[in-house]
C-alpha cells in the first residue's frame, strides 16, 4: 500500500547494528546516543526500518489522513554525521540549540559531525524535551 509507512519498528539487533557501524567516531557516538537516550526517556534501544535507533513512539496524523507511528526520540549513525529525531518542529528547541555546540538543521533533522562534542546538559535536555513532547501527541 502506497500510504504505509516504510521506516517502522524491527526486531533488529541493535547492539550488532552498532557493531558493524563502519566509521569508528559514528560507532563511538552511536554507542553514547544508545546509552543516554535509553537512560533519558526509559525506553529501550529499537531498530526501526534499516538504520534508525528509537527510543519510545508516538503516532501521528496529518491533516490529509495520513497517519503511522515513528519514534519519539532516535538517531541514525549516517556515514557523514549522526542525525537526531526529536518530536515536533526544530522551533519545540529553538532555546536549547545555541548551546548544543556545532551542528546542522535539515527540514526536521538535528546533524552532529561529533555527538561526543555537543554540550552534554543540552543533549540531554533536547531528549528528555522530545520524549515529553512525544508523550504529549
Amino acid at each position: 500500500m502506497a500510504n504505509e509507512n516504510k521506516t517502522t519498528a524491527t526486531d533488529g539487533d541493535v547492539t550488532a547494528f552498532v557493531d558493524a557501524v563502519v566509521d569508528d567516531q559514528r560507532r563511538s557516538d552511536a554507542r553514547l546516543l544508545v546509552d543516554l537516550m535509553a537512560e533519558v526517556t526509559g525506553h529501550p534501544a529499537v531498530l526501526w526500518g534499516s538504520a534508525i535507533i528509537g527510543f519510545g513512539s508516538r503516532h501521528y496524523r496529518y491533516p490529509s489522513g495520513r497517519e503511522g507511528d515513528t519514534v519519539a526520540v532516535g538517531f541514525s549513525p549516517r556515514k557523514a554525521e549522526t542525525v537526531l529525531y526529536l518530536t515536533g518542529g526544530l522551533d519545540e528547541y529553538a532555546d536549547l540549540l545555541p548551546h548544543l555546540g556545532k551542528h546542522k538543521l535539515g527540514k526536521s533533522c538535528l546533524y552532529l559531525k561529533r555527538v561526543d562534542q555537543a554540550d552534554a546538559d543540552t543533549l540531554r535536555e533536547l531528549i528528555a524535551r522530545s520524549n515529553r513532547l512525544a508523550a504529549e501527541v
